[in-house]
C-alpha cells in the first residue's frame, strides 16, 4: 500500500514571484484605468457640444482607452493627458449655474470616472517619457509629472478666465 501512495504524482505549487505579482497588479490597474476612461469618454461626448475641443478630446480618450484595453501600455500617458484636457469641458457643466439636471449628472459621472486616470499621473508621466524618446531617469519622470500637473491646473482654471 505504501508503494501505491508513495508513487502518486506530487502536485508542485508554483511560487508567484514579486515581478509576476507586480505585472498582474499593473495589468489589473490598466484595465481599471482603461474601463473608467472609456466610460468617461462616452459620458463626455454628449456634453461636448459648443465647448472648446471637447468632442476631439473625448474621442482621443476613447481611442486611448481602447488601445490600453488592447495591451498598449503607452496609452496610459494619452489617457492622463486627455482627461486633464477634458476637465475644462466637464467641471463647469457640473458646478456652474446654467444647467439641466441630466447634464449635471452626466458631468458629475464623467468627473467620477476620470478620477483613476487623473490619479495615474505618475504612471502617465513615466510612459510619456518613454514615448517622447528621452532617457528614463527619476529626474526626467519627475519633470514630466510636474508638467502634467501644471497642464491639469491650467486646464482647470481656464474656464474661470
Amino acid at each position: 500500500m505504501a508503494d501505491v501512495v508513495g508513487s502518486a504524482p506530487r502536485i508542485r505549487l508554483e511560487r508567484i514571484t514579486r515581478r509576476e505579482t507586480a505585472r498582474q497588479k499593473r495589468r489589473r490597474d490598466d484595465m481599471w484605468i482603461a474601463g473608467t476612461a472609456l466610460v468617461a469618454a462616452m459620458l463626455a461626448l454628449p456634453l461636448a457640444q459648443s465647448s472648446w475641443h471637447g468632442p476631439e478630446v473625448a474621442a482621443v480618450l476613447a481611442v486611448a482607452a481602447t488601445a490600453l484595453l488592447a495591451g498598449q501600455r503607452w496609452a496610459v500617458s494619452v489617457i492622463v493627458l486627455a482627461e486633464l484636457l477634458l476637465l475644462p469641458t466637464v467641471w463647469p457643466r457640473a458646478f456652474l449655474p446654467p444647467g439641466d439636471l441630466s447634464v449635471r449628472m452626466a458631468a458629475l459621472g464623467t468627473m467620477l470616472t476620470m478620477v483613476p486616470g487623473v490619479l495615474a499621473v505618475r504612471r502617465g508621466a513615466a510612459a510619456l517619457v518613454l514615448v517622447s524618446g528621452r532617457r528614463r531617469t527619476r529626474e526626467t519622470c519627475k519633470r514630466f509629472q510636474y508638467a502634467l500637473v501644471a497642464v491639469g491646473l491650467i486646464a482647470t482654471m481656464l474656464p474661470l478666465l
